[in-house]
C-alpha cells in the first residue's frame, strides 16, 4: 500500500490536483477521488449514527461496516489494488437476512422518518446509493472491482432495514414503527 499521511497540511492540493495512494496525481474532480469522497462522507454519516442510542447488535455491525469502507476507500485509493474481501458482502447478506427475519412485510413505501437514529440511517443509505453511483461511473472508464459496487449496493439495502429495526428498537422515544407514505392506495384500504 502507499505511504501515510504524516502531516495533515501538506499544501500539494493547492493546484486543484490531489495524490493517490499509488503516488498518482490527479485532478480533484477525477471521477475515482469523487468515488473516494462518497465513500468517506458515508463513512463520516455511519460515525454520527454511532452518536446515537443504538442496539449493541446494530452498535457492533456498523463498527464493522466502517472498517470495510476504509478498506474499500483504501481500494479505490490505489488503482488496481484489492482491500475488500468478498466475505464483507457475504457478512452483509447475513445480517439483511437477520435484521429482515424480525421485520413487518412493508404495506407502502415507508420515509426517511421516525427515530433520529433511523432517519440518520436513511441519510447513509442515501449516500450509499450515490457511492454505488460514483463506482458505476468510474467503472465505466476504469477498472474496478464489482465487488466493491456489490458492497455498497447490498449496503444501502441494509441501512433500508436498519433504519426500520431502529425505528422498532425506539431508544429515543420518538418513533415505534415505520412512516408509511400517505399514499390513495394505502388510505383507501384503511378505510
Amino acid at each position: 500500500m502507499g505511504h501515510r499521511l504524516t502531516q495533515i497540511s501538506t499544501r500539494t492540493g493547492d493546484d486543484g490536483t490531489t495524490g493517490l495512494g499509488d503516488g498518482t496525481r490527479v485532478s480533484k474532480d477525477h471521477l475515482r477521488v469523487a468515488a473516494m469522497g462518497d465513500v468517506d462522507e458515508l463513512n463520516s454519516n455511519l460515525g454520527v449514527l454511532l452518536a446515537e442510542p443504538l442496539p449493541e447488535d446494530v452498535r457492533h455491525l456498523l463498527v464493522r461496516i466502517q472498517h470495510e469502507l476504509f478498506n474499500l476507500g483504501g481500494e479505490l485509493s490505489i488503482p488496481g489494488y484489492e482491500l475488500l474481501k468478498a466475505d464483507a458482502v457475504v457478512g452483509l447478506d447475513q445480517a439483511l437476512a437477520d435484521h429482515n427475519a424480525h421485520l413487518p412485510r412493508l404495506q407502502e413505501f415507508i420515509l426517511p422518518a421516525g427515530t433520529r437514529s433511523a432517519a440518520i440511517a436513511h441519510v447513509c443509505r442515501t449516500i450509499a446509493r450515490r457511492a454505488e453511483r460514483s463506482l458505476v461511473g468510474l467503472a465505466a472508464r476504469e477498472p474496478v472491482r464489482d465487488l466493491a459496487r456489490q458492497y455498497l449496493n447490498r449496503l444501502s439495502d441494509l441501512l433500508f432495514v436498519l433504519a426500520r429495526v431502529l425505528n422498532r428498537a425506539n431508544l429515543d422515544g420518538l418513533g415505534g414503527d415505520d412512516v408509511y407514505w400517505r399514499s390513495e392506495r394505502l388510505l383507501q384500504s384503511q378505510a
